[in-house]
């Protein structure tokens, strides 16, 4: 723990947004700046962040427009979630050493406010876990099929993004619910293979070999019950295509047109929506807290017992922490991209 509680130096590494993209983010847009390590106040810890996350809505905080969280700044640190030790403490139930989950990553050091933070137990997972399985992204899938999708036994299930953090997850948790078909697309013949092969997914495609609409209907020619969009785009045009009356669509995230500087082109087709009865509703995650201790107890068990698997992909050094959110966009990862700090 040595090594966990040492004193804080004077100054510290945190990542800028130094340009709006315009487009595809480029390096250019960000900048590893050091700044001073503010002392904590009252009811304030300071935290080494063992973990940074970095993930696809990131992205959309980037622009300077409004939505359903603040877009990042330019010129000051970028947040996102993170894990690590604290080293100083002037809150009632915090101590050095102990580990805490919190929302001011891109940063080595953090100064926060401790009611934003939750400590975590590295004993009964790995740590990097609470920013994925155990975090925001298991919570988003579990919340995502089961209260808003409202999963019944024997749906037909498509998840788009199925090799991600989230649609892993949701292709998993569906099986184990009870779906009568799992099918997932990605991104390469690995990933399609891990799917299937590790993942428990029924079927799985390659968006990339085919049309979209072409392969779903070839994986689920009874149609599909339920789908879980995390790409929008043709993914969802296709979905809606797919759907049986009375389905339901879940719409996560639309890393497709995150990037995009026009209009998207599909889904084209949304009137079918009215002839089927079909619901598709959007959905954020921080709708979901009081899932949370059902969520962590069950998804716990799954782990614990082998039925739930899950992969992280882990890049070390904060100064690639860039990097890591640009190939997370590129679609190089399996599982939850995480950033691994020095030290």
């Amino acid at each position: 723990m040595a090594e966990q509680t040492a004193a804080a130096p004077s100054t510290a590494r945190e990542w800028h947004l130094a340009a709006r993209p315009q487009g595809w983010p480029v390096p250019a847009d960000f900048a590893l700046v050091e700044a001073p390590v503010r002392t904590p106040g009252p009811g304030e810890i300071l935290v080494r962040n063992a973990y940074l996350s970095v993930d696809p809505y990131m992205r959309g905080r980037m622009n300077d427009v409004k939505s359903y969280v603040p877009p990042f700044q330019l010129g000051q640190a970028m947040d996102g979630g993170a894990v690590g030790y604290v080293v100083a403490s002037e809150a009632e139930g915090f101590a050095p050493g102990d580990a805490v989950l919190h929302g001011l990553g891109w940063r080595e050091y953090a100064t926060l406010d401790a009611t934003r933070a939750v400590k975590v137990d590295p004993a009964a997972a790995p740590l990097s876990a609470y920013l994925g399985v155990l975090g925001m992204p298991g919570l988003t899938a579990y919340a995502g099929l089961l209260a808003v999708g409202g999963l019944k036994e024997g749906d037909k299930v498509f998840v788009s993004g199925a090799a991600g953090a989230v649609g892993s997850l949701v292709g998993q948790i569906a099986r184990l619910k009870g779906a009568s078909l799992v099918v997932g697309s990605a991104g390469s013949a690995e990933k399609v293979a891990k799917l299937v092969d590790e993942y428990g997914f029924d079927a799985a495609f390659n968006y990339k070999d085919a049309p979209v609409a072409q392969q779903l209907a070839e994986a689920a020619p009874d149609g599909i019950d339920l789908y879980f969009d995390n790409v929008g785009g043709d993914h969802l045009e296709a979905a809606i295509g797919a759907l049986n009356a009375h389905g339901r669509a879940v719409l996560c995230g639309a890393i497709a047109q995150y990037n995009d500087t026009t209009a998207p082109a599909a889904p084209r087709n949304l009137a079918l929506a009215i002839g089927k009865r079909l619901r598709l509703e959007g959905m954020l995650v921080a709708d979901h807290a009081g899932l949370q201790p059902q969520f962590v107890a069950e998804v716990a068990g799954w782990l614990t017992s082998g039925e739930l698997r899950t992969e992280e992909t882990v890049v070390d050094g904060f100064e690639n922490a860039t990097e890591a959110f640009l190939d997370l966009l590129r679609g190089v990862n399996t599982g939850k991209m995480v950033v691994r700090l020095d030290g």
